[in-house]
């Protein structure tokens, strides 16, 4: 079974399952949010919708008036409460509330059965989607202005990040050069680049520049080399818009890594002390 099976896979059986089993799925489990986790819904225009929005807080907020970097997740059900998440979740505030991490994370609920549309830049001829930029729209249009204006945040793009996993991991990227003056960092676990390799590979080639900081991180066993490979590839391209002396880039390949909530989980700390 290659990346792309194991991939699509993942992504139509949460579609399917969604509206059927969530519900019973979160009244089973209790919730595992950290006291410093709290929630809004939040109107996106751009979309025709809602969203439920999850906001980490410093522990030592209230008690500060200083200002904080912030971290804009995708998938935020799957982000800091096991009674949201599918299959597990990335225990964010728990790894963050260990570090004492002076950091705001911004998670956003994801579309559902429409994630694949929000989470992707160009339609695929296969199986669709193609809707990030008005999903980064809302982001950027919406959602930041909101959060600058309700807590003390540090608004450059240095101290603003994009993260994500797979679809998560490819919006990540594509979102940062998109919209550069915004967000200057990226966490950009498992990218699923084939879904617009050919797009994404040649967005990247005309660049300019290219001045993220970014972290990748996959596994070797995420179904085939693929990831690995386009990891590299991308790599390459970046490097040949910067000076490597930068030291903007990080790589990691997790040996036996697979494409799952345990990989992301288990990498987040690593990641968020490199990049911050």
């Amino acid at each position: 079974m290659n990346l792309i099976t194991i991939q699509l896979k993942s992504i139509f059986t949460l579609a399917a399952l969604f509206l059927f089993c969530i519900s019973f799925a979160q009244e089973a489990k209790p919730s595992t949010a950290s006291q410093n986790v709290s929630s809004f819904t939040l109107e996106a225009p751009q979309l025709d919708c809602s969203k439920k929005i999850w906001v980490y807080l410093p522990e030592n907020y209230s008690k500060s008036t200083k200002k904080y970097p912030v971290i804009y997740m995708h998938d935020g059900q799957n982000l800091m409460d096991a009674k949201t998440s599918y299959a597990g979740e990335w225990s964010v505030d728990e790894t963050l509330d260990s570090l004492h991490a002076q950091v705001i994370v911004i998670g956003i609920e994801h579309g559902g059965v429409k994630r694949m549309e929000e989470l992707t830049p160009f339609k695929n001829e296969k199986y669709g989607g193609g809707n990030a930029d008005t999903y980064l729209k809302f982001i950027v249009e919406t959602l930041k202005p909101y959060v600058d204006n309700t807590f003390r945040t540090k608004t450059n793009a240095k101290n603003t990040a994009l993260w994500g996993s797979s679809l998560g991991g490819l919006v990540s990227f594509y979102g940062a050069l998109k919209y550069p003056e915004v967000f200057g960092k990226v966490g950009c676990f498992s990218p699923s680049f084939w879904f617009n390799r050919k797009e994404i590979f040649e967005l990247m080639n005309t660049t300019k520049s290219y001045k993220t900081k970014i972290y990748f991180l996959c596994g070797d066993n995420e179904g085939d080399a693929d990831m690995v490979e386009d990891l590299n590839k991308m790599e390459y391209q970046i490097n040949t818009k910067r000076c490597e002396c930068q030291m903007m880039n990080k790589k990691i390949i997790v040996k036996g890594g697979k494409h799952n909530k345990k990989l992301w989980r288990e990498g987040f700390k690593k990641a968020y002390l490199w990049l911050f």
